[in-house]
């Protein structure tokens, strides 16, 4: 099973906010996912992104692949 860490959407039309999840990267967006690790809200000011370190360093320590907006929002923390 080829595993990534991905945002999945939550909220509402217009009000977005965004779950960091790991899940088989053959699901949908929005699919099921194996395991929250964090979130990310772009609608406050400053923009909040809250995720637990020390999963994401074990589930790339495993071989999940990070999709380019996670390891943006990761990088900048």
């Amino acid at each position: 099973m080829a595993t990534v860490i991905r945002l999945t959407k939550m909220g509402r039309k217009k009000k977005p906010f965004y779950r960091i999840v790991v899940t088989d990267s053959r699901k949908k967006r929005d699919g099921g996912w194996i395991e929250s690790i964090g979130y990310y809200n772009p609608l406050t000011e400053p923009s909040v992104v809250k995720f637990d370190a020390e999963r994401l360093k074990y589930w790339v320590g495993v071989g999940a692949k990070m999709s380019e907006r996670v390891l943006a929002l990761t990088k900048s923390k």
